[in-house]
């Protein structure tokens, strides 16, 4: 089985917390399952640029990217989260290896849109390193950096960098693991199960608005790659991924269709 984790940035800020869902990482990587982890990490990123002096600026929760925000992309993204996460995931048993969408192109990219600067849109995603690394035991790690074959490095979104890793890679599921319980309907009651329909009426309806509407988005794009379910839940319940991989209704379970809701 082939599963993607993408780490919510705030699971990775405070070293107990990155310890803690790295021994939950690294326990996952059970025989017969095969595991990549895709991260973000946008508040270090901010608390960054602000101590530079550098002002953040998003535009439609996209982060816009000067020639100087790109650097700090490299330095933060690619750099101290990846092998900090890396570290902390070897401290727990797992064989990490910290990449990017850079290496061996492992996430192609274009610019999504000149206003935005270095944003970068994937337009394909090689999964060949990662089948040859997880076929032979070692954990990828993926930063949410990817570029182009004339060596242009673009900022990407950590939620569509996990979409179509999970896509390429052929994962049976996608996890995201998040700040919150899972998707709330219209009563604020997390939904155990959500079909493709039911979260484009979310969304329709003004229930899923900001960053859980990205996400939703983000998890359809998955499903109609071919993902056959995304998970969305809380990172810091006890033993989440555990819980998860034996079947267990942790946080919001999204399928395609009714027939996979099952």
């Amino acid at each position: 089985m082939k599963v993607l984790v993408k780490l919510g940035g705030a699971l990775l800020e405070a070293p107990e917390s990155r310890e803690r869902v790295s021994a939950e990482v690294a326990k996952a990587r059970a025989p017969g399952v095969q595991l990549v982890v895709v991260h973000g990490g946008g508040k270090p990123m901010t608390r960054y640029l602000a101590d530079r002096g550098i002002q953040s600026r998003f535009v439609n929760g996209l982060r816009v990217t000067t020639a100087e925000t790109l650097d700090a992309v490299l330095k933060v993204f690619a750099g101290s989260i990846n092998h900090e996460l890396v570290a902390s995931l070897n401290r727990a048993g797992a064989l990490a290896v910290g990449l990017s969408g850079i290496d061996a192109l492992l996430a192609e990219a274009e610019q999504m849109d000149p206003a935005l600067g270095w944003v970068g849109r994937v337009t394909r995603s090689n999964p060949e390193l990662l089948d040859l690394l997880t076929a032979n035991g070692y954990l990828p790690v993926v930063a949410c950096v990817a570029g182009d074959r004339h060596g242009q490095v673009f900022n990407v979104n950590a939620d569509q960098m996990a979409v179509a890793c999970a896509a390429a890679f052929g994962a049976s599921q996608l996890i995201f693991l998040t700040d919150v319980d899972g998707v709330l309907d219209q009563s604020r009651r997390v939904r155990p199960v959500l079909t493709a329909s039911e979260s484009e009426r979310l969304i329709a309806q003004g229930v899923a608005t900001g960053g859980m509407r990205a996400k939703l988005n983000a998890a359809l794009a998955a499903l109609r790659g071919g993902v056959e379910q995304v998970r969305i839940a809380p990172g810091a319940a006890d033993h989440v991924l555990e819980r998860i991989l034996s079947g267990e209704a942790v946080g919001t379970r999204m399928v395609l269709t009714e027939g996979r809701a099952a």
